[in-house]
């Protein structure tokens, strides 16, 4: 690399001495002898190669002499000058030589990119070490897509199944409401039926003779919590538990159900399995 910024730098800066000492030549060799002229171009191109070669030496330092630096950039002005001059006053081919006067300060700005090179070149260690470490960046960097890609992906799977179940939980309890809907519209209709009480009274007349029987449906929707006796209650006679049954179901008119009657019995504090409380209801009924 260094060399493809300082061989353009040293062939222009050969071919604008060369050039400067021509025209230098040309140009007074008319007026003064040629020993003058080539002590003139001489002294001009051995002026910018002396201060060249300072500056060089400089920057191989790591240091760096803006007078120097300027003494150079007028050597260079100067040759620019010298060829410019020769162009404007030729008779012949001035526009060739006007073509090439912009040389030598081409070639000091071809020495300044050479130097701003130098500046920032590094060692093929360094450069490995740079490439390794973007390397390693452009891997992780792969792998952290990679990895955000796969958890969207599983996200993704995740989501559509519990989608799909949530979907297939509701359809059971659609179908389930539809069935225990059905059911109970069916139990409705057969409480309500002329011929329910008459098919009851023939199932239950020899079990409990004297008792019409009544057919209540279960409880259906939320139940009140019934609040926990602190301590055991006595056990209710026959007699006792009929008292308390009519008590509480005459307690306003119309009469209570069975079901609001044992949620107010059960609440009193009184107790009773369930299998007295509705025979005591069945008696106090008939």
């Amino acid at each position: 690399m260094k060399a493809k910024t300082v061989l353009p730098a040293v062939a222009m800066t050969a071919v604008s001495m060369v050039l400067t000492l021509a025209v230098v030549m040309m140009w007074l060799g008319a007026a003064v002898p040629w020993p003058v002229a080539l002590v003139v171009g001489l002294g001009i191109d051995g002026g910018w190669l002396a201060t060249l070669a300072y500056e060089r030496r400089l920057a191989a330092q790591g240091d760096h002499s803006r007078a120097v630096t300027a003494v150079g950039w007028s050597f260079g002005i100067l040759a620019a000058g010298v060829l410019v001059a020769h162009a404007l006053t030729a008779e012949h081919s001035a526009g060739a030589w006007l073509a090439v006067a912009w040389l030598p300060i081409a070639a000091k700005a071809l020495w300044l990119v050479h130097s701003l090179w130098e500046r920032t070149a590094l060692t093929p260690l360094a450069l490995d070490a740079i490439r390794g470490i973007q390397q390693e960046a452009r891997d992780e960097a792969a792998v952290a897509r990679a990895r955000l890609r796969a958890e969207a992906a599983t996200e993704e799977t995740r989501l559509a199944a519990v989608t799909e179940a949530g979907a297939r939980v509701a359809r059971v309890q659609a179908k389930t409401s539809r069935t225990l809907a059905g059911a109970w519209s069916t139990l409705e209709a057969a409480r309500r039926g002329e011929e329910t009480g008459r098919a009851l009274t023939s199932v239950t007349t020899p079990v409990t003779p004297g008792v019409t029987p009544r057919w209540e449906l279960p409880v259906w929707g939320p139940t009140e919590p019934v609040p926990a006796l602190e301590t055991a209650a006595p056990a209710l006679s026959d007699d006792a538990l009929d008292t308390l049954v009519h008590d509480i179901r005459h307690s306003q008119t119309p009469p209570l159900s069975y079901r609001e009657m044992a949620a107010r019995f059960r609440a009193a504090g009184h107790s009773a399995s369930e299998v007295r409380l509705r025979a005591a209801w069945k008696r106090v009924a008939a």
